[in-house]
């Protein structure tokens, strides 16, 4: 298990982070996702400690916040150090019937962290991660509730999920101008069959030094080499009930085919390749995984000692690139040239 700068911070996280989406289970799409109660979850958080992770991530919308009171509680009882795991949680989702219990606003986030901390059963969070964009409540607003929760040593760093690219660098610009507590991370959705976030988000992440954490890396387990050009797919698998995130299903089948042949010749898994090429991108920092099986964890950490060579990585940028798009294409031919005698020098932009 390596681990990687988190960011420009100087917190240092594993490359696989412990994803508790499986935990608890409930009515709705949490009961399809995974129904891992106290005994199975400790399992979990057990074996990812013991291979190296370091870096554990829940929300409180996961199974209506029991997610994070298993979370907490396998912490307790494994009597894990404080100081050896990197706790993550979000805010944003509706946690309650009145109009206020949802949104990125100063009101809903400062209730937000109390109700997360008493179910973590800890004294701070060490990522408070804004769950996805609220188009009520001012940027501002929000960066600046996250930079009070800071300042009040109830959180350590805070980051963001699920928004684009302008939205970041108008955040990361009010924080930087007003002196506040920035967005050190972005968890989004990335796999090599679904690389939309190439586009602006991962060059935007470069340029700001921000980090990235990567959810659903299998898409929904459509990459776990379950599932099929022939719609067959293991009994129980989770696209079978709840078929998200959205995929390009064709592209995706073309991946698999070329995953599955190096998956064959290096005797592993295809959902272990999928996760290997992740980690070889330069832009990811960590990437979570979740599971409802020790075995499942255990194929997944085994993705870590994977190193793919230059033709295998060719093989794979190419079956899964993405289609040209403006102003992409128009970039590229325009400032090709330049990009090309800058490389030939061997300087860095």
């Amino acid at each position: 298990m390596q681990y990687r700068k988190f960011g420009r911070t100087g917190l240092f996280v594993s490359e696989l982070c412990l994803g508790t989406m499986t935990f608890g289970g409930a009515s709705g799409i949490w009961g399809h996702i995974g129904n891992l109660q106290q005994s199975e979850a400790e399992s979990l958080v057990g074996r990812a400690l013991d291979a190296g992770i370091n870096f554990i991530d829940t929300a409180d919308v996961y199974s209506d916040g029991l997610s994070e009171t298993i979370t907490g509680q396998a912490l307790k009882n494994l009597k894990v150090p404080r100081e050896n795991v990197v706790v993550a949680t979000k805010v944003l989702g509706e946690t309650g019937k009145s109009p206020n219990s949802a949104g990125a606003s100063r009101y809903h986030i400062m209730d937000g962290v109390k109700a997360s901390l008493k179910r973590l059963q800890l004294d701070h969070i060490d990522l408070y991660q804004i769950h996805g964009f609220d188009p009520v409540t001012p940027i501002e607003e929000t960066v600046r509730a996250l930079d009070n929760l800071v300042q009040q040593g109830h959180v350590r760093y805070v980051g963001v999920s699920n928004w684009a690219a302008w939205q970041i660098m108008k955040a990361l610009g009010i924080a930087e101008r007003q002196g506040l507590a920035r967005f050190e991370s972005l968890q989004a959705y990335y796999t090599i069959a679904g690389r939309d976030l190439e586009r602006e988000l991962a060059p935007m992440l470069q340029s700001e030094n921000v980090g990235l954490m990567v959810w659903s890396p299998l898409a929904g387990g459509l990459l776990s080499g379950k599932y099929g050009r022939d719609g067959e797919a293991e009994k129980g698998s989770r696209r079978t009930t709840f078929d998200f995130p959205p995929v390009n299903v064709e592209r995706a089948y073309d991946c698999i085919d070329v995953m599955r042949q190096l998956a064959e010749a290096r005797k592993v898994s295809v959902a272990q390749i999928a996760l290997a090429w992740l980690l070889h991108q330069q832009v990811v920092t960590s990437v979570i995984v979740g599971a409802k099986r020790v075995e499942q964890l255990d194929d997944n950490i085994a993705a870590t000692a994977i190193r793919l060579d230059a033709s295998e990585l060719d093989a794979l940028d190419k079956v899964s690139a993405l289609p040209s798009e403006y102003p992409g294409w128009m970039l590229e031919r325009q400032g090709g040239a330049r990009a090309k005698r800058l490389a030939e020098s061997g300087q860095r932009g």
